[in-house]
């Protein structure tokens, strides 16, 4: 990100603890923002205007708020309301999530009990915590699943979501998956194409994933293909020019089939084809095409 047309950015880091905010806000650090941890909510329209005031000086602004200031969390909507308010000061809320059991397992590895169940179990904490977060999370402009990620690819992700970014300027995330593996906890939409003829019953097809051109053109020759296609484009060509007008700068797509690796994969790779027209930028990624 970067400042544009006199907007200086601010993103909020918050969401579950263990999720991966330090890893975050360290990027964001290394990308230039200017970076406060643990701020309360109730100090934000004052950093705000602090923003505003230093004449471009502070343009690109990282704030790490989660429950470890939970006796300021209540102000945190008041706090929003106000930047809403202040079109000089424009804000994105980066929600970093995990699964439970990854959560507990993170918390048993580094031997930290959790700030919600200082006494109890860590998960006892991070039920609590995924209950007071709920509204928040709904209020994102980007969510992160960090579940299946190592530091060093969730780093990388955030540099790649924030560093070219434009003010304004929407990417759609396009992601192909397997349903038995779970579904994205980060999309902000999910299709099921698993209604469509499967590639795994073709014994040639079986190994290969729809990258592979020979599965690619199985997946896209039937009837029911070619419907399904022109109604998600058409909605989704609709959808995204709205989605930009909200303000939000990430939007991220789910595809699934059964196992992640021949009809999803040729569907994400034609919708992100299709969808370049409409989106600033688009970025199409297979989570679980190289599983068994």
């Amino acid at each position: 990100m970067h400042e544009s047309n006199g907007i200086a950015e601010l993103v909020i880091i918050t969401g579950m603890s263990g999720a991966g905010k330090t890893i975050a806000v360290q990027s964001l650090e290394d990308l230039g923002f200017f970076c406060v941890d643990n701020l309360p909510p109730v100090l934000i329209p004052k950093f705000a205007e602090l923003i505003e005031q230093s004449s471009g000086k502070i343009g690109r602004v990282a704030l790490v708020i989660d429950l470890r200031g939970r006796e300021f969390f209540t102000a945190l909507t008041e706090a929003l309301n106000f930047l809403k308010t202040r079109h000089t000061v424009r804000y994105e809320i980066l929600f970093l999530d995990a699964r439970d059991q990854v959560l507990v397992t993170r918390y048993k590895e580094s031997r930290r009990r959790h700030p919600l169940a200082p006494e109890g179990p860590p998960l006892e904490g991070i039920r609590l915590e995924r209950r007071l977060l709920e509204e928040l999370k709904g209020l994102a402009t980007q969510v992160i699943d960090t579940s299946d990620m190592k530091p060093a690819r969730l780093k990388a992700l955030i540099t790649e979501r924030f560093q070219m970014q434009s003010a304004g300027e929407l990417t759609v995330n396009i992601l192909s998956f397997g349903f038995k593996y779970g579904i994205p906890i980060d999309a902000d939409l999910v299709f099921d194409v698993r209604f469509l003829p499967n590639p795994h019953y073709i014994e040639h097809l079986r190994p290969k994933t729809g990258l592979d051109e020979d599965v690619y053109e199985y997946v896209m020759k039937w009837d029911d293909t070619r419907v399904f296609l022109e109604k998600l484009t058409d909605l989704l060509k609709f959808l995204i020019p709205h989605y930009a007008l909200e303000g939000k700068s990430q939007v991220v797509i789910g595809i699934g089939c059964t196992g992640g690796k021949h009809r999803s994969v040729a569907i994400a790779e034609y919708l992100g084809k299709e969808l370049a027209e409409v989106a600033g930028k688009v970025r199409v990624s297979h989570r679980d095409a190289e599983r068994g």
